[in-house]
């Protein structure tokens, strides 16, 4: 297994490493054996972005980045060392330079955006009565509650953060669009993945929670990845 690459998977707004869970138990089936889940601290995208990038520099050989949600800017903004080897976004943002996550959500607003608050302290919550209908309705009732009751909201000025290197300008991507998303509007998901002339993108029938509820299919999504940058 030692000829696979690193997949480094960064989470986005309102979960975290663990969001991953089903994805690395699908990934560990296939044979990867190195697999990092980065725990960003979702205070600014600068912030997220050196986390990713301090995890990435500690890993010998070729990276393969998946960026979820916000994520996906993360991993836009991070993305340019030169052992990372493809880009792969799971119904996330992809902005380019001088845009925003708040800019392009507003641009066209997704189905739940009204359900979210910020608190007084400045972070942004999914309403927890409102989450299994907003981020994850083809999850089970129980799951989508872990889930709610686990998030971990990001500081609101962080949609405000603009990508200024957009990586994906000058790395082989990889788009799944989620065609039931609430929470990132679809028009807006395959907006950003065309204009990124991805390898491929794939459309699943899926919530924005893809990543929990359809595992083997991002992770078929990934392994095209690693194929299609292999050597």
């Amino acid at each position: 297994m030692s000829e696979k690459p690193t997949i480094v998977l960064v989470h986005g707004f309102w979960g975290g490493a663990a969001h991953w869970a089903n994805v690395i138990v699908e990934l560990n089936k296939r044979g990867y054996d190195r697999i990092h889940a980065v725990e960003n601290p979702l205070t600014s995208l600068a912030d997220d972005a050196e986390r990713t990038r301090r995890m990435v520099k500690q890993v010998d050989g070729p990276v393969v980045l998946v960026g979820h949600s916000y994520g996906g800017a993360v991993i836009t903004e991070a993305g340019d060392l030169p052992h990372v080897t493809a880009l792969v976004y799971i119904a996330a943002f992809a902005p380019d330079a001088g845009e925003s996550p708040g800019g392009i959500t507003e641009e066209k607003p997704p189905a739940a955006f009204a359900n979210i608050a910020p608190d007084s302290d400045g972070y942004l919550w999914i309403k927890q009565d409102k989450f299994h209908e907003s981020f994850a309705q083809d999850l089970s009732p129980d799951a989508a509650l872990v889930m709610a009751v686990t998030q971990r909201a990001p500081l609101a000025s962080t949609f405000g953060d603009k990508v200024t290197a957009p990586a994906w300008r000058n790395k082989p991507v990889w788009y799944q669009v989620s065609t039931e998303d609430r929470m990132i509007h679809p028009d807006n998901e395959r907006r950003m993945a065309a204009r990124m002339n991805p390898r491929k993108t794939v459309e699943l029938d899926a919530s924005h929670a893809s990543l929990a509820s359809r595992p083997e299919d991002v992770v078929d999504l990934i392994e095209d990845a690693v194929n299609g940058t292999a050597g």
